[in-house]
């Protein structure tokens, strides 16, 4: 497994390096997957309503009605039923995009099983809602999708065997029809936005809307293929003969001509076996997470910017115990806690200038790497610096790797993300023989730990507490993220050597 995620990995880097040059970095539609598919399932909603204002939910008089919304009355209605169809493959192609870069990631293991263990039957009721729809056109495709699915249920043990023959013998009720358009309608979305809901409750900061410029693109996109490329239908149904030529959507329709060829045995035992698999995927094997945070509550002030940090939902306050004045304390869940770290960088506490002269203890710490050990690793690597522009680089353990970046003028730390990182250690290394500081990690809208980046970022500006003091010289202070690709190392030795060139004096 590992080496299919190294080659996966490998690949979605290679392709996310590719957009980069066509897209702002913060607009590479490659970090917003999540977002995207939750503003196309929104397109997919509009639509869907203005498409059912004239739609008949009756055997006789579907097909005409559609047929009337795609001719008759194209320059609207007609737009609205394509924007339904494309968007409706575009949030598949985003949903599987997602999904797989997730996994060749490394994001779905540990912590994070619980998101991909809920997401996988996403992809079920997904597709169930797109069949409905199309068997709701009533075309010769549609007739195909109700055979063939029919038969699928009809394999089932204990499902009657004629269920197959009613719909040879033309059968279909308007009852049964306007069942199926409750069930495209409201039964399924509303069981989907539960999914959805259940999918994202164990993460924080959770960012429903992409931005702007890339919704805007999308949505143009989507609009120029539904004016080029029209969505139609089939000729309508004719009772007792199947269809010979189809045009299959292989986004939502693929099982349908795998069981013509195999059967509906094997195609259940492919779509269960399937989806088996991605469900039991976080345990093979299951991911070694470090131990979880921990509270110290003597030099906890009770601020609270550890729980609106957290990029998981891990960290809550709840009553003082320990009868200090402050009210709240933070508590730490340890089944939501991926020891990212970030919640140390939030905490005032964390200050490496206190307790010069003994044990740095922060409000909160990771056990295994605490701030005391950072302040340490940072004092000795200080000390070993030599000739001018000295730079001190603190880089992210999912980014690229710092390690390589060690020379007698640069010093390197590595953290589990670039979010750990107190503001008040740029002002401490600064004014104890560095002459510069690089903050590394990875992209922006591409945070391992989803925010960590982010809110170093806006400390850095002064827009986030803890906020970098202003006596710091931010001319010596540089960000600079990539992903840890080979296109992109070059680029930061790059930076390094120009940023250091900056901080010599000129001759």
């Amino acid at each position: 497994m590992d080496a299919v995620r190294k080659i996966g990995n490998h690949v979605i880097l290679s392709l996310e390096l590719w957009f980069n040059k066509g897209f702002p970095h913060r607009l590479n539609p490659f970090y917003h997957l999540g977002s995207l598919t939750f503003f196309f399932f929104w397109i997919v909603l509009v639509s869907g309503i203005y498409v059912f204002i004239f739609f008949e939910t009756n055997v006789a008089g579907s097909y005409p009605s559609v047929e009337y919304m795609t001719h008759d009355q194209w320059w609207m209605a007609g737009i609205m039923r394509s924007l339904h169809r494309y968007a409706s493959d575009a949030a598949v192609i985003s949903i599987f995009i997602h999904m797989f870069r997730e996994l060749f990631r490394d994001r779905y293991r540990g912590v994070r099983w619980f998101s991909w263990f809920t997401g996988v039957p996403t992809l079920w009721l997904v597709v169930i809602l797109g069949i409905t729809g199309y068997w709701l056109v009533w075309d010769q495709l549609a007739q195909y999708v109700a055979l063939a699915t029919a038969e699928m249920v009809d394999w089932i043990p204990g499902i009657p065997s004629a269920m197959v023959f009613n719909f040879l013998d033309n059968q279909i009720t308007d009852r049964f029809f306007t069942l199926m358009a409750f069930l495209h309608l409201l039964g399924l979305p509303v069981a989907l936005v539960f999914l959805l809901w259940t999918h994202v409750s164990r993460i924080s900061q959770v960012d429903f809307n992409p931005p702007r410029p890339l919704a805007i693109g999308a949505f143009l996109t989507l609009l120029a293929l539904s004016l080029l490329k029209p969505a139609v239908s089939h000729a309508p149904v004719q009772a007792g003969h199947s269809p010979v030529v189809l045009n299959l959507d292989w986004f939502y329709l693929n099982i349908y001509p795998l069981m013509d060829k195999m059967g509906p045995g094997f195609a259940w035992s492919l779509s269960i076996g399937f989806t088996t698999l991605l469900m039991l995927l976080p345990w093979l094997p299951p991911k070694k997470e470090q131990p979880c945070a921990e509270v110290e509550l003597t030099q906890c002030s009770g601020c609270g910017q550890c729980a609106r940090d957290c990029p998981y939902g891990a960290i809550s306050m709840r009553k003082r115990t320990d009868g200090k004045k402050a009210e709240f304390e933070p508590t730490v869940n340890p089944t939501l806690c991926t020891a990212c770290g970030i919640c140390s960088g939030s905490c005032v506490s964390s200050s490496p200038f206190r307790m010069a002269n003994a044990t740095l203890k922060s409000g909160i710490e990771m056990p295994w790497f605490t701030m005391d050990a950072l302040r340490q690793e940072v004092q000795s690597k200080l000390k070993a610096l030599t000739g001018q522009g000295r730079v001190m680089v603190f880089g992210c353990e999912h980014g690229v790797d710092v390690t390589t970046l060690g020379r007698p003028e640069v010093a390197v730390v590595a953290l589990p993300c670039s979010g750990m990182l107190p503001p008040s250690m740029l002002d401490y290394v600064l004014k104890n023989g560095a002459d510069g500081v690089l903050v590394t990690g990875c992209r922006d809208g591409d945070c391992y730990h989803r925010c960590g980046n982010t809110w170093t970022e806006q400390r850095l500006a002064g827009e986030r507490e803890p906020k970098i003091l202003k006596r710091v010289d931010r001319a010596r202070v540089v960000e600079f993220r990539i992903s840890d690709s080979s296109g992109e190392r070059a680029a930061l030795n790059q930076r390094l050597d120009a940023f250091r060139r900056s901080l010599q004096p000129s001759a």
